[in-house]
């Protein structure tokens, strides 16, 4: 690794030159990522292969197309599905979610963005990365393109009643539900509609996820035009990161795809640049918004501009220190705006700048606005935008901005994605626009030309005049509710089937019913799994990898500092133990949490801090916490916990912000606490169609255990109508008032608190940071509390059905468990999977047309649950849930089945994160009772369970009468779920 990253990129030498058909480009170190960038082309075909030389065993794999959609028919998400329904090597009918069986993947996923697909993986072991890249490979370029596939995950029409030829018709299809619930988020409508408007000639132009009034046009022979054209190497680029040497990953390239294909042109398919507008447009849309009767404050109203290429680097930084300057925290000149105005509730969630087409646009605006006010909010807009142009910006602001800058740059991330495939996924826009990849990774000399630049005192005034002011490309946007639209198109939905239906002939009729019966005979049949790839259990790693932490004090204060390589970052925590609080402050703990970084503190008001955060740290934030104990989760441990991340030259800053985030925070700014609580309900609003399920679930098992319970009324659907209650109370001066005070109290107690400290960092930098951190925080206490936080708890048996902006379903049954360490969790956590693969990955996704469902474990609230995501069934997928456990227990089942449910949840407990995210994991892990050697006994029990425990703990725990339901749906399935003897409740 040494040798190469010290190879002038011009020493290239015959050497370099790779066997297999693929020439070096270049190669170049990035020292700040620790990586080398290696560039090489396939001779023949063009493709490309870019190859991120890392020491990091994780290895990644993506190979990417650029797809151009010229219509809404969601042909390039459609495709992503169907290419992973069987392959020339692999004839099964679904290797992708059987290979999620016999794998221990860290990562595995197709993604469909709006001008490119891409299909990635991560793996820590050898075999298992040859095995899915033989499986990626075969599907991404020599998939079936069954037309049963095509009708079961894009679009089919089958008779409403089965079997009955002069029934009703109905669309099915899994793509069709995923957009139609997709598309019943305002945010997403937002998007979509905006980039309409904005992008009137090009590919953007278009919904790539699919319309649903769209997706029906779309025919299987122009999906399989789309994939010969699109799919094809010429029109590739593969990339690769970890240790395994690019030469090896080139030798499978060509032997199993490139030597087989010729080269074709694909200059077609470059997006071409879009037509610019001469004077800035207004555009209004609506979106669906059911049980509504006030739409007073529901309209969205944006500005968005089209920017520069984003494969120009110098562009590319501009642009993002232009939106951080302008946009980045509370007190920036545009937020700050926005934030503040009385013309809408909240900042729109698309604030920002957008780089990952090709070419960049900034958008702008509010949600929780009014139709008559889009005049006055664009004029607020480009209020502010004048008066930075004409005055500028204080330098501390652009050099805060280059700091986030740096940081984001310099963090080794993993927590929620593989670090490598984050790199990818940076890099990938460029590669496929005719960028340089490595410029976009190797960002230290760009980086340090915009420092120079930006030491102009005009130099964000003159991006500001030159890029928005005096940019004709603006988009005025106006997305307001229509109580009707969604009634409106289920009836031209409905009247578009039923003249198809008085078109056919008898024959043709009959035909739809026997086509439904032939996809339900596949969908039924059991393919081979041994015809794909596998590991086994013996390829687990033998042991858990959790850091461990070194006890020291601070002060009076015990910490935990944990040895960590975090690339010159220091990641701090004070971790309090949670008082107990009277009833009127309990509900307000988690409001609490989230305006506590955004108050001011130490005496400043709320706009120095956020300042003071964005020029010294990488962000504040802080969390209620508690969670069910591991040895019985009827009894639990709770902490207040307030987190923050710097440089290491910042550290000492950090350390004082901490302290007095939580010493010393400011309530009395009113006005601010009444932006924060708007914002907040607008955002916990606009998740509800993303995480219905999760909501699902919460509601399901608030009955089981104190911490669920607890977790339904802070964070589901009890604690979003909860604050939207509060939201609209806030209106009275006397009633915001009073929340400032129930705030403060709460503030007090925790002030008073034991707390002690996590510091992840280097081990070089303990010295000095101890010493950092003694001055600023060493007179806290450790001393326990003589009132510990209590919660109430009354099982109960829930029945409930939640009416929401939805035009598909979320559906969860949940069953009373047991804890994390009782001999039954290990086989409850396998039972999870081992229901999904066998039965209801077919029954819920592939038969009954919704985007996912499963089963799963969840230790913390001590129940078993079951699920369903975007589902166009409601009835039928409850009683599915009860088949599953039939079908185990009656079922003669086979021992690799078992195998894979084992290794589904091996894999998952052994996923690696990020390096401070694995250290604090396993610190809090610890504070419940999950020590390392608690969960390492549960690995191995996992890795000890029978088919005899699965059928035990079912026969256990799965009783009808101890089941739960919620379900989350459109208020036009209220009579369904009255049926069903749910109660009703509503936001």
């Amino acid at each position: 690794m040494d040798e190469l990253m010290n190879l002038p990129q011009s020493a290239a030498s015959a050497a370099d030159q790779q066997s297999d058909g693929f020439v070096l480009q270049s190669r170049a170190a990035v020292e700040a990522l620790n990586i080398v960038v290696e560039s090489y082309r396939h001779q023949r075909t063009g493709a490309r292969h870019i190859h991120l030389a890392s020491d990091d065993p994780q290895n990644t794999f993506l190979v990417a197309f650029l797809t151009v959609p010229q219509d809404s028919t969601g042909v390039a998400h459609i495709l992503e599905h169907t290419a992973l329904c069987g392959s020339q090597r692999y004839p099964v009918r679904d290797p992708f979610f059987m290979m999620l069986r016999r794998t221990l993947a860290t990562f595995m996923n197709a993604f469909t963005s709006s001008d490119w697909t891409a299909y990635p993986f991560s793996t820590l072991s050898r075999k298992d990365f040859d095995n899915l890249l033989d499986v990626y490979l075969d599907a991404a370029f020599f998939p079936n393109l069954d037309e049963m596939d095509f009708l079961q995950e894009g679009r089919r029409i089958e008779p409403a009643e089965e079997g009955d030829p002069e029934a009703e018709l109905v669309y099915k299809g899994v793509v069709f539900n995923e957009m139609k619930g997709a598309m019943s988020s305002p945010v997403r409508v937002l998007w979509e509609r905006m980039s309409h408007h904005l992008f009137p000639t090009t590919t953007y132009h278009y919904n790539s996820g699919g319309d649903p009034e769209c997706i029906p046009d779309l025919t299987w022979e122009g999906l399989r035009a789309f994939h010969a054209k699109h799919y094809h190497p010429s029109n590739a680029v593969f990339f690769t990161y970890g240790d395994i040497p690019a030469a090896e990953h080139q030798m499978a390239f060509e032997g199993r795809v490139l030597s087989k294909f010729e080269p074709i042109d694909v200059s077609d398919l470059a997006v071409p640049d879009e037509q610019r507008f001469s004077a800035p447009k207004v555009a209004e849309e609506v979106y669906a918004l059911e049980g509504e009767e006030d739409l007073t404050g529901k309209t969205h109203i944006t500005l968005s501009w089209l920017l520069g290429p984003a494969s120009d680097l110098s562009a590319l930084l501009r642009g993002h220190l232009l939106s951080s300057v302008l946009l980045d925290n509370s007190s920036s000149p545009l937020m700050q705006a926005l934030e503040t105005t009385d013309l809408g509730s909240a900042p729109s969630p698309v604030c920002g700048l957008d780089d990952s087409q090709k070419e960049m646009a900034f958008a702008c605006g509010l949600e929780g606005s009014d139709p008559d006010k889009a005049e006055a909010v664009e004029r607020l807009i480009l209020d502010v935008l004048e008066q930075v142009a004409r005055d500028g910006v204080e330098p501390e602001r652009v050099e805060a901005a280059l700091h986030q800058l740096e940081l984001s740059r310099r963090e080794i991330t993993g927590d929620g994605m593989p670090y490598g495939l984050k790199l990818i996924l940076t890099a990938l826009p460029a590669a496929l626009h005719g960028g340089d990849p490595l410029s976009v990774l190797a960002l230290e000399e760009a980086l340090a030309t915009l420092r120079e630049e930006s030491q102009d005192p005009r130099f964000i005034a003159n991006l500001t005049q030159q890029w928005l002011l005096d940019n004709p490309h603006r988009l005025r946007m106006t997305l307001k509710p229509d109580p009707q639209l969604s009634e409106q198109r289920k009836e031209r939905e409905k009247a578009r089937l039923e003249a198809v239906r008085q078109q056919l002939s008898a024959a043709e009729k009959q035909a739809l019913v026997e086509q439904a019966a032939a996809l339900k005979a596949r969908q039924e049949q059991e393919d081979n799994p041994e015809l794909l790839p596998k590991v086994t259990v013996a390829d687990a790693p033998k042991d858990l990898r959790i850091p461990e932490g070194e006890e020291r004090t601070i002060g009076a204060m015990r910490a935990t500092w944990f040895d960590r390589p975090t690339n010159g970052l220091d990641y701090l925590q004070l971790v309090c133990e949670l008082p107990d609080f009277e009833a009127e402050l309990f509900d307000e703990l988690p409001l609490f949490a989230a305006c506590l970084p955004e108050v001011g503190s130490g005496g400043r008001d709320y706009l120095q801090t956020q300042a003071l955060q964005a020029q010294l740290t990488g962000g504040v934030s802080a969390r209620a916490a508690v969670r069910a104990m591991a040895q019985d989760a009827q009894t639990y441990n709770s902490r207040f916990v307030v987190s923050g991340k710097a440089l290491a030259r910042n550290s000492d800053a950090l350390a004082q912000l901490l302290g007095e985030t939580l010493a010393a925070p400011r309530f009395d700014e009113l006005p601010r606490l009444r932006e924060l609580i708007a914002q907040l309900r607008a955002a916990a609003e606009s998740r509800i169609t993303d995480n219905g399920h999760g909501l699902a679930m919460s509601a399901a098992c608030r009955g089981m255990s104190p911490t669920a319970r607890l977790s339904d009324r802070w964070g589901g659907l009890v604690g979003v109508r909860r604050l939207k209650a509060l939201d609209k109370s806030l209106d009275e001066p006397k009633n915001l008032a009073a929340f400032a005070e129930r705030l403060q109290a709460i503030g007090e107690k925790l002030a008073q608190a034991p707390r002690q400290l996590l510091a992840v960092s280097e081990a070089p930098r303990f010295e000095s940071l101890a010493d950092s951190l003694n001055a600023r925080l060493g007179g806290l206490s450790s001393t326990p509390l003589s009132d510990a936080f209590t919660l109430g708890h009354r099982p109960e048996v829930v029945r409930v059905g939640w009416s929401a902006n939805s035009q598909v379903h979320f559906c969860a049954k949940a069953y009373p468990a047991v804890s994390y360490t009782h001999p039954d969790a290990p086989a409850l956590m396998v039972l999870g999977p081992f229901l999904r693969n066998g039965f209801l990955h077919t029954a819920i996704r592939e038969k009954g047309g919704a985007y996912g469902g499963g089963a799963g474990f969840d230790h913390d609230a001590a129940a078993f649950r079951f699920y369903s995501y975007r589902d166009p069934r409601l009835t039928e997928t409850l009683g599915d849930f009860d088949r599953a456990v039939q079908w185990l227990l009656d079922g003669d089942h086979k021992s690799r089945q078992l195998e894979e449910a084992v290794l589904g949840v091996v894999g998952g407990i052994d996923r690696p994160g990020s390096p401070s995210g694995e250290a604090r994991q396993a610190f809090h892990n610890a504070l419940y009772g999950r020590t390392p050697d608690v969960r390492r006994a549960f690995r191995q029990g996992v890795l000890k369970v029978t088919m005899a425990d699965l059928m035990r703990v079912a026969q256990t725990y799965l009783l009808p009468d101890s089941a739960s339901i919620a379900v989350v749906s459109s208020s036009k399935s209220r009579d369904e779920r009255d049926k069903l003897g749910l109660a009703s409740e509503s936001l």
